[in-house]
């Protein structure tokens, strides 16, 4: 069996990984008003070494309270969409690192103003096997 892949998933008024870090602004925040500010979903990953050159598949989805795919127009209203974001992560083992180090990895994911309608919402990833998720709150 594969060890586990480390996430922490944090939200942020804005986001940029760069050279495999992260700049974050406004982040730490649970609540928000509708339609949503911009907003950035940043997944701060410890990859372990026996996991180091595999493909993990990546898919962040917003979900609403009872779980289900949060559903939005599409452009020109054409057909509703999931807001979903899907990628593959992979890291390769740095030469001279101790056998048994996780290798850091990160990702950025800005999200433009949703419409959403008060409630509570969950950004759910899952990746390498793992479902790890955040909640916030939509406050009329």
């Amino acid at each position: 069996m594969a060890s586990p892949v480390e996430v922490q998933l944090i939200l942020a008024d804005a986001a940029q990984a760069n050279g495999g870090k992260v700049s974050m602004l406004g982040a730490g925040w649970s609540v928000t008003g509708t339609p949503t500010a911009p907003q950035a979903v940043v997944g701060l990953l410890k990859v372990p070494w026996d996991r180091a050159n595999e493909k993990l598949p990546l898919n962040l989805q917003l979900v609403d309270a009872d779980g289900q795919p949060v559903l939005l127009p599409g452009p020109d209203g054409v057909l509703d969409q999931q807001v979903q974001f899907t990628a593959t992560v992979e890291v390769g083992r740095p030469p001279g690192l101790t056998i048994g180090t996780p290798i850091d990895s990160s990702f950025t994911v800005n999200v433009q103003p949703l419409p959403l309608a008060p409630g509570r919402y969950t950004w759910r990833l899952e990746i390498g096997g793992e479902i790890i998720s955040t909640a916030f709150g939509v406050v009329a």
